[in-house]
């Protein structure tokens, strides 16, 4: 039985250092166009907003196609959060009969789904017969937009 295209790369958090960066407080647009920004006067610590149980979080690297109606490519890193209780809904790393996988978390009628978001690739339904566990919630997304360009 296949279960799943995405394999996953687990890397540690480190988050003793800061990671200070500037921050446009003022927002940008993503409707119609605005002035720009004078000039950026706060800061992000990067590590403080994205990794809120330091100790519990590790990132991943996705490869594979299930979850590309999902907005998650190939390449992508995702930071998966431990300490987080699994709730329906809830984009999670799963580890099911030894195999981890990236779905989303669906209970219907007593029945528990782990579903990708591609319509390639079917549901998966967990049974008793299955040696299951959430691994990890998905608690933000990093991706490069920027597209890789060809070389000449």
């Amino acid at each position: 039985m296949e279960i799943t295209d995405v394999r996953l790369t687990m890397y540690n958090s480190d988050n003793s250092t800061e990671l200070s960066l500037p921050y446009a407080d003022g927002g940008v647009r993503a409707g119609f166009p605005s002035p720009g920004q004078e000039y950026v006067n706060e800061s992000i610590d990067l590590n403080k907003a994205l990794i809120p149980h330091p100790a519990a979080t590790f990132f991943a690297k996705v490869e594979g196609l299930s979850m590309i109606d999902e907005g998650i490519d190939e390449g992508d890193i995702i930071i998966v959060d431990r300490s987080v209780e699994p709730e329906d809904g809830d984009l999670a790393v799963c580890c099911i009969d030894g195999d981890f996988t990236l779905k989303r978390i669906k209970i219907s009628k007593g029945k528990l789904f782990l579903m990708p978001s591609n319509k390639e690739f079917r549901p998966i339904e967990i049974t008793s017969e299955n040696e299951f566990d959430v691994w990890g919630i998905v608690i933000h997304t990093i991706k490069t937009n920027r597209r890789l360009r060809r070389r000449l």
